[in-house]
């Protein structure tokens, strides 16, 4: 296994390209206008305010599966390039937070509901809620920019980059695409698990894991058998990932979650795990589902009825289905070491049972 510091410490490497980007990106825009600096520091705040790093660090290790040298000089590019990945997510989380009407995220107001409170705290004119969600939209918006400014001004070569531009493009397309598909779901109460699944594929796997893999290797050189074999890898591994979140947003210790307990409950999130509740039987969710003020018995029937119709084992099954699919084809495909190995590790971290 690698000893190499940016293999073993990429989070940390991460935190300081984006504390690097962000700090100059705030500099920037306090000299258009001294005003614009809270939203910067909003966004500031919430991207370095907690995360695993997850999306940086598949694609890191795409990179280096394609035969990407830490030592060598493309490196420290590289690494610029794949922090960009967690403004696209700060994107998505924000916004998601709006759509779900979300009022926590890692144990803080979410950014919609901040900006309300100081619309109120200030007494501006207008209604505060709607200065706070126009407010996560345009934040949300200025993470979506920047991190296309923070991966083309990464210094890439211009080959390195066409390579790359594909994944690329098509990620942030999949996550969009998927985020509406979500909305549209809930909207028009569809329950049935292969909507559940078709919107984790295209708003988790894709962007999560997937893309990132394919990003990576192609930065690399990649062949198309690697490629293949490292996006097969993903798509599997991501909807595992989403699948082990969704149990977590049911089951979840709030203190670990950073989210009120039964919060995706209160949103009427259509997961995989609520299809296949009501699918087998578990009555409480036709009135659980969307309740704002959810209370905690209510949530704790939700969770006895789950494990009692077998909607939580078969959620599990799932999960080890698809980890060891995943794993499959990782094993079948050509890769650098320590990349296969470390890859086979974030498979089992990322999809293990921890509630």
């Amino acid at each position: 296994m690698s000893h190499h510091p940016l293999d073993v410490s990429l989070p940390k490497y991460v935190e300081h390209a984006l504390t690097e980007y962000l700090a100059t990106r705030r500099a920037s825009g306090e000299a258009m206008d001294a005003s614009f600096t809270s939203a910067v520091d909003a966004l500031s705040d919430f991207v370095l305010g907690g995360g695993k790093r997850i999306r940086p660090t598949y694609a890191w290790w795409g990179w280096r599966g394609a035969g990407g040298d830490p030592d060598g000089p493309l490196a420290q590019a590289v690494l610029t390039a794949v922090s960009s990945l967690e403004l696209i997510q700060a994107c998505a989380l924000i916004h998601d937070d709006l759509m779900d009407a979300s009022a926590v995220r890692r144990g803080k107001p979410t950014v919609h509901v901040a900006f309300a409170a100081k619309h109120g705290e200030q007494g501006w004119l207008g209604g505060s809620e709607r200065f706070g969600m126009a407010a996560a939209v345009l934040i949300g918006d200025i993470a979506l920019a920047w991190a296309d400014d923070m991966l083309f001004a990464a210094g890439l070569p211009s080959d390195v980059l066409r390579r790359m531009s594909e994944p690329w493009r098509d990620m942030r397309t999949e996550m969009l695409a998927g985020q509406y598909l979500d909305v549209l779901t809930q909207a028009r109460g569809d329950a049935s698990p292969d909507a559940a699944v078709r919107i984790d594929r295209l708003k988790t796997a894709a962007y999560t894991v997937e893309r990132p893999l394919h990003m990576g290797a192609a930065m690399a050189g990649g062949s198309p058998e690697t490629i293949a074999g490292l996006r097969a890898f993903g798509a599997d591994i991501g909807v595992a990932f989403q699948l082990r979140d969704d149990l977590l947003g049911v089951f979840g210790d709030p203190s670990v979650t950073g989210k009120p307990a039964g919060d995706d409950l209160a949103e009427g999130k259509r997961t995989l795990l609520v299809a296949l509740g009501m699918e087998l039987g578990a009555d409480i969710l036709h009135d659980a589902l969307g309740t704002p003020d959810i209370g905690y018995s209510t949530v704790t029937e939700v969770r006895r009825q789950l494990i009692a119709v077998g909607a939580v084992d078969a959620v599990e099954t799932r999960i080890d289905e698809l980890t060891a699919s995943a794993l499959k084809a990782l094993e079948a495909t050509p890769l650098t070491e320590p990349a296969a190995t470390r890859l086979a590790e974030l498979a089992i971290t990322s999809t293990k049972r921890s509630y």
